[in-house]
């Protein structure tokens, strides 16, 4: 994970674009989802979208210590699939899945990075309260990204709105920093104390993530080495904005039309 970063407002104004063209590619496979579609056809709805924005994908054949290079534009986390899962052509949509869908695109030397899960057609209510809760605990979290506040104020969010509602969140996971590059400090994980850690500076930029499962908290790496699934089979949801800490309080740099309820 590179340095973290302070942003002037030339650079804050350049992760605006970033993370309007992220928005943008994340709006565009919502209108695609819809049963029988494969996960391999939303890499390539991502594909033309992020040609249109003239932007470069983030994901594809990023790498990490231990891992093959990531081999598409978007993860697609369906069902008991928390994180990083891989498009697949034989992966298809069906009415009553949820469906995490998360993308990152770096636009005039910045990444914007966004997720959104959604429901396939009509689910059950269990699984449309995970995804509300899921949702709504980010929010909090963004709440809490103003100066003067500390990781732990965000993360704190991110646990007790989710544990509160019956559900557990990620532990192995965490959202990031965001900037030149993809994962900057400081780390932001789904769960810790208020008044603790890193505090907040006016100019940082922040991927908050919100991870949350309807069952226990563990998770486990599938054989192809990136995808993280539940191992309990719960259903697990996905929820992420790039936000700006300003002077005034937290500016969602991702937001679009799909977030409103």
């Amino acid at each position: 994970m590179h340095k973290l970063t302070i942003k002037n407002q030339r650079e804050i104004e350049r992760m605006r674009q970033s993370g309007k063209a992220a928005a943008h590619v994340l709006h565009r496979i919502a209108e695609a989802i819809q049963p029988g579609i494969s996960t391999a056809e939303l890499e390539q709805v991502a594909k033309e979208a992020t040609a249109a924005v003239n932007a470069i994908p983030s994901f594809l054949n990023y790498r990490i210590p231990e891992h093959p290079p990531y081999p598409a534009r978007i993860c697609v986390s369906r069902n008991d699939v928390v994180i990083h899962g891989i498009p697949n052509k034989h992966e298809k949509l069906h009415t009553g899945d949820i469906i995490g869908v998360d993308t990152a695109v770096k636009l005039g030397g910045y990444h914007g990075d966004n997720a959104f899960t959604f429901p396939v057609g009509d689910v059950s209510p269990q699984a449309q309260r995970l995804l509300d809760i899921t949702k709504a605990s980010l929010y909090a979290a963004i709440a809490q990204a103003k100066p003067g506040n500390r990781v732990g104020d965000i993360a704190s969010q991110l646990q007790t709105v989710a544990e509160s509602a019956g559900f557990s969140v990620i532990q192995n996971y965490a959202g990031h920093g965001i900037g030149r590059h993809l994962h900057e400090k400081p780390e932001l994980p789904c769960f810790g104390t208020p008044e603790r850690g890193t505090r907040l500076r006016t100019g940082m930029v922040l991927a908050i993530e919100a991870m949350v499962n309807a069952g226990g908290a563990e998770v486990e790496c599938l054989e192809d080495g990136w995808t993280i699934a539940t191992t309990d089979s719960s259903l697990s949801a996905f929820f992420e904005h790039t936000v700006a800490v300003l002077s005034d309080g937290p500016e969602i740099l991702t937001e679009s039309p799909i977030w409103i309820s």
